[in-house]
């Protein structure tokens, strides 16, 4: 099994990332993990042209969205990190979904859209510098873990594991229980 890793943090190091390698762990070696820091990446905005629907690929010129993409697409499984930022998921990261709208959903002939990565495992990350219960409460981390969601969702893929990490600003470090919790949900892949 293939499982891509999308980094949507600007820290290599930090919450979002440590996380990440703690639901990485927990993977059984029998898998191949890719890696892949989002923010590295060289993106250029999506202009809304929908040629994408019917050609079932962006038409915008060659650049890192595309290699994703396609990385995305063969992969088996996916995990995502974000940072919470307004209570959704990072500008880079929202930039590389928008770009893949095709790697996501299909298109029926009548318009409707379809899953093109139904069944396929995924897992949701995100770390919040408000603290607990507000940023449930202010919809912070639930508003990040429901924007990737809801991408993951049309995408047909199968939520197996989120992990929300609160209140790092005062509480930097990764409790115990939580890098238990993501090394338990690495193992469900």
């Amino acid at each position: 099994m293939r499982i891509l890793v999308l980094n949507g943090s600007p820290r290599k190091n930090g919450t979002v990332a440590n996380l990440l390698k703690s639901v990485v762990e927990g993977i059984s070696n029998r898998h191949e993990v890719e890696w892949i820091n989002v923010y590295e990446l060289k993106i250029k905005p999506c202009i809304a042209c929908m040629k994408c629907r019917s050609n079932q690929e962006c038409t915008l010129p060659q650049d890192d969205a595309h290699i994703v993409g396609r990385k995305i697409r063969d992969a088996d499984g996916l995990i995502v990190g974000t940072p919470t930022h307004w209570g959704n998921m990072s500008a880079q990261l929202k930039l590389l979904f928008d770009r893949n709208v095709p790697v996501f959903m299909g298109e029926k002939p009548n318009g409707m859209p379809y899953p093109r990565q139904k069944g396929k495992p995924a897992v949701i990350l995100t770390a919040c510098s408000t603290p607990w219960p507000f940023n449930y409460i202010a919809a912070e981390s639930r508003g990040a873990i429901r924007a990737v969601n809801e991408v993951l969702h049309y995408g047909g893929y199968r939520l197996i594991g989120k992990i929300v990490k609160s209140g790092t600003k005062t509480r930097p470090l990764i409790s115990k229980r939580l890098l238990k919790k993501s090394k338990i949900i690495g193992n469900r892949f």
